[in-house]
């Protein structure tokens, strides 16, 4: 189970437990009549943050007994001039804001996490992680984009996993959504590449440019999560994925795709510039009333924060801006509120960009069985539809190991 502990200031979540679910039983190189089952899992390496991480200049931190580490050495940058800028001021008066909610209730949470085992001192060094698959997904979208749409792609908006064949080089994944429709895990190949589906999902394999196949989907959802590549000189500077411009966040058809009553989910860096977009632009735009925002508390096995929680340079923390579109005088009336600075505290996963599900933590704020929606992916969930140039990165095998008997093959 993700969720290993709740309460009323948020919940304690497995982030390896869940990115599981669904590969117990997958169907590895062959058909669904031989039944040939095995059982994947990620690589335990990839949630192994076993030490915060160096912040040069930083000092030793404390938390709950649990120590970071020191900084090491290097030179600490001077700044051309010692007043805040008008960003960096409300920067600090958010973080004293958070601060307090955080330094309340991470006892909790970290003394749970210690009594079932998630949470405990680990020695040793962590591992070094292997060398990622060679990713042409973005560039496969937009060398698609010279294609035309198909032309009945609204007459069959989908198109399923065939059960007698586990390649994907048959189907159109550029202009139409790709179902597993099947209640088991699928291996399948992909121009050459061997990818994990889970049982249920669907996918669009597409850039801000190629959307239409997903409207045409013809699904309205109650949930919608979205991850923007947003713009920031730190994305500049590591040139490993392309940014989005606001401009072009705005013109997303957010609205057509959500069901009455939607919980729609942001995530934002750090910047209030992008938190104040969020709630006072594209909300807005989106017909959706901003409600709450929660905190993402990045921890290390031991229960240390992964930055000084004072760090001037990167926080321990990121931001989740929700909201509920409102249609309708008995809208108001539909959903459960959802409630604000609330905390989803985890041992974050090494890959970068690679964001805790919230599938279990917004259960108790949907109805039953909910149609639910990630933009700008990179991996795909059970039961859910997944968007993005690169929706099916974090699913290649070379992730995953095999699984026998409980053991890694």
């Amino acid at each position: 189970m993700s969720v290993l502990f709740q309460s009323a200031r948020g919940w304690l979540v497995d982030q390896l437990s869940h990115a599981n679910r669904g590969f117990e039983r997958c169907i590895a190189g062959g058909t669904a009549s031989r039944e040939r089952f095995v059982r994947f899992s990620y690589k335990s390496e990839y949630f192994e943050t076993l030490k915060p991480h160096i912040v040069d200049g930083s000092p030793r931190h404390e938390h709950n007994g649990a120590r970071g580490a020191p900084g090491r050495g290097g030179r600490k940058r001077k700044r051309k001039c010692e007043e805040l800028n008008q960003g960096e001021i409300d920067a600090q008066h958010y973080h004293e804001k958070v601060r307090r909610v955080i330094l309340e209730g991470m006892e909790s949470f970290v003394e749970a996490g210690r009594s079932c085992g998630y949470l405990a001192q680990v020695d040793g060094e962590r591992r070094l992680l292997p060398a990622g698959p060679d990713d042409r997904l973005a560039e496969l979208c937009d060398t698609a984009k010279q294609l035309p749409l198909v032309d009945d792609s609204e007459e069959h908006p989908a198109q399923r996993v065939p059960s007698d064949d586990e390649s994907l080089d048959t189907l159109d994944l550029f202009t139409r959504v790709t179902e597993n429709p099947w209640p088991f895990a699928r291996e399948v190949a992909f121009l050459g590449e061997t990818y994990l589906l889970p049982p249920r999902c669907s996918f669009l394999l597409s850039d801000v440019s190629r959307l239409q196949p997903l409207l045409n989907y013809g699904k309205k959802f109650d949930a919608v999560v979205l991850d923007p590549p947003w713009e920031n000189k730190s994305v500049k500077r590591s040139n490993r994925y392309s940014s989005l411009p606001s401009s072009q966040l705005a013109r997303l058809p957010v609205a057509d795709l959500c069901a009455p009553d939607c919980v729609v989910a942001t995530w934002v860096t750090n910047r209030q510039q992008h938190r104040r977009f969020v709630r006072e632009h594209l909300y807005p735009l989106w017909g959706v009333e901003p409600q709450a925002e929660w905190l993402w508390v990045k921890v290390t096995r031991s229960g240390a924060y992964v930055f000084p929680l004072d760090s001037p340079h990167k926080k321990p923390y990121e931001v989740l801006v929700l909201g509920r579109v409102r249609r309708g005088p008995d809208a108001l009336e539909r959903g459960a509120a959802l409630p604000d600075l609330r905390l989803i505290v985890s041992v974050p996963c090494r890959l970068h960009s690679h964001k805790p599900s919230l599938a279990e933590v917004l259960k108790e704020f949907l109805g039953p069985n909910p149609q639910c929606l990630e933009l700008f992916a990179r991996n795909l969930q059970p039961d859910w539809t997944s968007w993005g140039n690169e929706v099916l990165k974090f699913q290649h095998r070379s992730y995953f190991e095999w699984l026998k008997n409980g053991s890694a093959r």
